[in-house]
């Protein structure tokens, strides 16, 4: 019989080593404080919290389990019990709200890491995610399926096609109706014209691209480009922008270019430009789509 409960608790240590762990964090000490209007929530100061934190997920990680961490959001537990009917002041609803986070990704792993080394990857994927669902709001407002989508990933394809090879930056900014969207993509594009891009980071950026160009937000698109090393060289770096203009991109001169990144956005004073960059008009983007320029 011992032997018999022996190797089941061997297997049960088994399967345990073999489950994913995830722990979520409150990444601010608003969120904290929010927190702490449930009866049930055991901490009142922060700092023990993310003592407490650390020291769960070192245990986690010595037991050898593939632990996760995600940021725990209050006022999106607060709609997820509401639309489950579920008491935010039980334990068991912290629970069930954290294994839906974990099932969506929004998740970094944890490496022994200091907690504070991983508050601002939450807090910047936090920000991400409220931009995407910004985003895909107004983009349902507006109605038209996946139209604004295939403009954008249109667009997309057309820039990386025109900026040719190299390591490019890009970064799109729209001011959305309730608050400004902010993307931003990395890619290295190869002599032959290939590219690699994160699926969820084309997707961000196609949304936030989509929902500028849908609803003629004022908005624009600046890309940093580093071409393929020369040896002995060191590369300079060409930045282009673009604004959105009738549902397109259109290009930004070599002089809006320069003022917009040499000018004091709060003084309108004179900027030094930076040094081994140089500033370049947009590239004009062809359009293939009906009703494209």
């Amino acid at each position: 019989m011992s032997h018999t409960r022996s190797r089941r608790r061997r297997r049960h240590q088994a399967l345990r080593t073999e489950t994913p762990s995830t722990v979520a964090v409150l990444t601010t000490e608003t969120d904290f404080t929010a927190m702490r209007g449930y009866r049930s929530f055991a901490f009142d100061d922060y700092a023990a919290y993310l003592q407490h934190v650390q020291a769960l997920l070192r245990h986690l990680s010595g037991q050898g389990l593939h632990t996760r961490v995600a940021p725990f959001d209050p006022d999106r537990f607060a709609a997820y019990c509401l639309r489950d009917g579920l008491d935010p002041d039980a334990p068991v609803s912290r629970t069930r709200y954290t294994a839906e986070i974990a099932g969506t990704g929004l998740t970094v792993p944890y490496d022994g890491q200091p907690c504070h080394d991983l508050l601002p990857l939450l807090r910047a994927w936090r920000a991400r995610d409220a931009v995407w669902d910004e985003a895909d709001r107004v983009l349902d407002t507006l109605g038209g399926g996946e139209a604004p989508l295939h403009t954008a990933a249109e667009a997309l394809d057309a820039l990386l096609t025109a900026l040719g090879a190299g390591t490019h930056h890009l970064v799109c900014s729209v001011d959305g109706p309730r608050a400004p969207l902010l993307a931003v993509l990395h890619t290295d594009t190869a002599a032959d014209g290939t590219w690699e891009l994160a699926e969820s980071d084309v997707l961000l950026f196609c949304s936030v691209l989509a929902a500028g160009l849908a609803t003629g937000s004022p908005g624009g698109l600046v890309t940093r480009t580093t071409p393929p090393a020369c040896r002995g060289d060191r590369p300079r770096e060409t930045v282009r922008g673009w604004c959105l203009h009738r549902g397109w991109l259109a290009p930004l001169t070599e002089a809006q270019v320069f003022s917009a990144y040499c000018t004091h956005a709060e003084t309108g004073e004179p900027v030094p430009p930076e040094p081994g960059v140089t500033y370049a008009a947009g590239v004009p983007l062809s359009r293939t789509a009906p009703g494209g320029a």
